[in-house]
């Protein structure tokens, strides 16, 4: 049995992953702004608002094996009507709220014999996409940010990032309102599909497995093939 933090535990891809962990015998502290509809049974959860909060680790067990960020926000505009405030917020969100819980885990996560950290970013990071300046600032902020660190923990922590295309998750739903929309989105896509949280949680929960153990530094697309397929 490991002990994992996931923050964002209550709904689509954190909710999914926190499931799924707990179904395989691990022990999950789930944090969010909002508690779920359906409660995971076993799951230690705790409200967390990460624009301005930062986890209580008095109730955490001295040893966490792994650390998952899953908060996000998807707001897509011409440049020239986002406002400064807006890149603030999409980089508190994003980044900063990462950053501060993060750094609060850090010794806990230190006393694993090898934890593993996985973050989120979006294909919008690595290929340019109009209307994407705000969250593809934010999200590049944590590529980067992830190789530093896992250079600088190797080999005692392992950091990787999950960068995906459009998701099936209610972060994205405004994008996936109607049949039109969702067939747009399916036809940019070399394999014709939108993720689902299913196959983010899969490589998340591969990414915090020993399964993994040679893995770090690296940022994964898992976006249909847009990131690097012209067909």
């Amino acid at each position: 049995m490991k002990n994992y933090i996931i923050i964002g535990a209550s709904h689509g891809i954190g909710y999914s992953l926190s499931k799924q962990l707990v179904s395989q015998g691990h022990k999950v502290f789930g944090y969010a702004r909002t508690l779920s509809s359906e409660p995971i049974s076993g799951i230690e959860f705790q409200i967390l608002d990460t624009t301005q909060d930062v986890l209580d680790t008095a109730s955490l067990p001295d040893v966490i094996d792994g650390f998952v960020y899953c908060p996000g926000s998807i707001v897509l505009k011409p440049f020239h009507r986002l406002k400064f405030e807006q890149f603030q917020d999409d980089m508190n969100i994003n980044f900063f709220g990462m950053l501060r819980n993060l750094q609060q885990v850090l010794p806990n996560l230190r006393k694993s014999s090898l934890s593993s950290v996985v973050l989120f970013s979006t294909v919008a990071a690595k290929l340019g996409m109009p209307f994407h300046t705000s969250i593809a600032a934010s999200k590049a902020a944590i590529e980067g940010f992830a190789k530093s660190l896992a250079a600088e923990y190797a080999p005692q922590m392992r950091v990787n990032v999950i960068a995906p295309s459009v998701t099936d998750t209610p972060l994205a739903e405004r994008l996936l309102s109607n049949e039109a929309k969702r067939k747009a989105i399916k036809d940019r896509h070399p394999l014709k599909q939108i993720g689902k949280a299913e196959d983010i949680v899969n490589l998340a929960s591969f990414l915090l497995s020993d399964q993994s153990r040679w893995m770090t530094g690296q940022i994964l697309g898992l976006d249909g093939g847009i990131g690097s397929l012209k067909v």
